[in-house]
């Protein structure tokens, strides 16, 4: 058999043209390709290597991008970007100019729809079913949906719409009992049942009209074949169950799924993850938050944790570790999360509802009409807040401030450090009688020694950093950093205003009356966001003072560092600093 079956594939159609004795060797190649490429670039891992097999089997038995296949996430759509025309760029993949890590629309005709955030597949497949249906065109559409995202209610939407129609529409379940963290729930426990063959109850998909079979070996590339072919000539909605092994082919990333789902750099031969360095640096906020909310919490008996499906990514798994029966993984239902914290709120406990940024855009409607309409003390902690990095456009938190801005009776607050993330998180849980959100973004701090005793915070108070002349400099969140470095051998102020919501008036009025120019910093969108509510501020009290708004402009940030963004954005230390001589001038 041929040892170089990957170097001549360039699309599906050249995929098609190989026996298919030949596919098991080009799967061993394909998940040593990402492997490769991973290792020293980053990036998504384990989700991709478990569906190799499933999809080479996709693309040789589908006529793509015809047929049109829509995968969940995209965490694991790796081998699908490299066989469909992308594999020489690979190597740029989730770099700035580069490859994107997500399926996206206007980057590959194959990649049909854009994704980033969970359980939208089938929505969207089901969408194009009927639309070919609708134009008479005969077309296989095909979602391909893993055994964490099918748990959230969107998903269930989707299913109980698409049973009462005749679309023809395949939903794959990809069930490896993991999503970013281990599956959680009722469903989960149905899914290890039917695996196990033990499941005693009528099968749920069935139950919702769709012809159910597996589950099947989703490693076993010549099964999963005979199984699309046959499923193929078969009409109406129907699921295919197949059993996956997240990170298959890498022995640590089977036995770690958690940390080899994206886990830096790595030796592609044995598979160790490279220690970045021994110095000792700055937390994470993440590791702020959750070391803090245990601390909290062992003192505070009321006081609960909750996240939906992110128990790593937002370090409440040390509440989980350490004090199981008050600490809540949801499952990837950013709805129920907020709506459960409410319902906590009204029973007088005090809940940590901790979602990213990006995240709690699906649960909006919950935030206005279960907590803040009834002003229900629920504290949103949202991770991940600003510009994220390489995961891109779908995952930057740079929305928050401006969607949460409008929204009666919620105190919004952005710390600058880790300190005074602790300390709003300390003052949260003193009977605050209101909803408050908490911002922060990925990534370390900037304070070795952070973990200081609780000082209450005043609610609404800003704090003035930096006392000078000509010039005022308004900043809200962790991009204070920046402007202190850019204003070292300036003479300006800098004030940290803290709160977008309640505003520091008796402090803006005094900035207002000192400064001609007065500029706004934020590490989110200028529309609607901080700088828009100093303008209004300066408006309503017929301030008629040069006001200029720093941020993220209206489009949509792609992937690379967040240094490289800020630097795109001019949000650096060093743009600023040049923004700022010039209005001294």
């Amino acid at each position: 058999m041929p040892k170089e079956l990957l170097k001549y594939i360039n699309s599906p159609k050249d995929l098609r043209s190989l026996k298919q004795d030949e596919l098991p060797w080009l799967a061993k190649e394909l998940r040593q390709f990402i492997i490769n490429i991973v290792a020293t670039k980053e990036g998504h891992l384990g989700a991709s290597l478990g569906v190799v097999e499933l999809t080479i089997a996709l693309h040789y038995v589908f006529n793509t991008p015809e047929d049109l296949l829509v995968w969940d996430v995209g965490h694991q759509a790796y081998g699908h970007k490299i066989l469909t025309g992308r594999k020489n760029i690979f190597n740029t993949n989730r770099q700035l100019g580069g490859i994107s890590g997500f399926p996206k629309r206007d980057e590959s005709e194959y990649d049909t729809f854009g994704v980033g955030h969970s359980s939208t597949s089938i929505s969207a497949a089901l969408g194009m079913a009927i639309a070919s249906k609708l134009k008479g065109e005969n077309k296989h559409h095909i979602a391909v949906i893993g055994d964490a995202s099918i748990a959230s209610g969107m998903a269930f939407e989707a299913l109980n719409h698409a049973g009462v129609t005749d679309a023809n529409l395949l939903v794959i379940l990809n069930d490896n009992a993991i999503g970013i963290d281990p599956s959680v729930g009722a469903l989960k426990q149905y899914l290890t049942n039917v695996k196990k063959g033990t499941q005693k109850r009528n099968n749920i998909i069935k139950a919702l009209n769709f012809d159910y079979s597996g589950p099947i070996d989703g490693h076993d590339i010549n099964k999963i074949i005979s199984e699309l072919e046959r499923l193929k000539n078969v009409n109406g909605p129907k699921l295919l169950h197949i059993i996956t092994t997240k990170g298959k082919g890498l022995k640590q990333a089977e036995i770690d799924q958690v940390k080899y789902h994206a886990p830096g750099k790595f030796n592609a031969t044995t598979g160790e993850v490279i220690i970045k360095s021994d110095t000792k640096e700055p937390p994470k906020y993440q590791d702020v938050f959750g070391h803090t909310l245990v601390e909290l919490a062992q003192k505070n008996k009321k006081i609960i944790g909750i996240t939906p499906a992110m128990p790593t990514g937002s370090s409440l798994k040390y509440m989980m570790q350490q004090i199981p029966e008050r600490a809540f993984d949801v499952g990837i239902a950013e709805q129920h999360a907020v709506t459960l914290a409410a319902g906590m709120a009204t029973q007088g406990l005090t809940p940590f509802c901790n979602i990213y940024s990006t995240f709690l855009q699906r649960a909006y409607d919950q935030v206005i009409h279960d907590v803040a309409l009834q002003n229900l003390p629920v504290i949103f902690c949202l991770d991940r807040a600003g510009l994220v990095g390489e995961d891109g456009a779908t995952h930057h938190g740079v929305f928050d401030l401006a969607y949460l801005r409008c929204i009666p009776n919620l105190i919004i607050f952005a710390p600058r450090n880790e300190i005074e993330l602790r300390n709003i998180m300390y003052t949260a849980q003193l009977k605050l009688k209101q909803p408050i959100a908490i911002r922060y973004p990925r990534g370390r701090g900037v304070t070795i020694n952070w973990k200081q005793p609780f000082e209450k915070i005043e609610i609404g108070k800003g704090i003035q950093l930096k006392n000078g002349y000509n010039l005022a400099i308004l900043s809200i969140g962790t991009i204070a950093k920046n402007i202190t470095e850019a204003i070292t051998d300036l003479n300006v102020s800098h004030y940290d205003m803290r709160f977008l919501k309640p505003l520091d008036e008796t402090l803006l009025h005094e900035i207002f009356k000192t400064y001609k120019t007065i500029i706004t910093v934020e590490d989110g969108t200028v529309k609607g966001g901080f700088g828009s509510a100093i303008l209004e501020f300066a408006s309503e009290n017929n301030y008629k003072n040069i006001i200029k708004t720093l941020g993220v402009p209206d489009n949509f940030v792609e992937h690379g560092t967040v240094n490289e963004l800020q630097n795109l954005l001019g949000l650096d230390a060093a743009s600023l600093k040049i923004l700022f001589k010039k209005n001294l001038l």
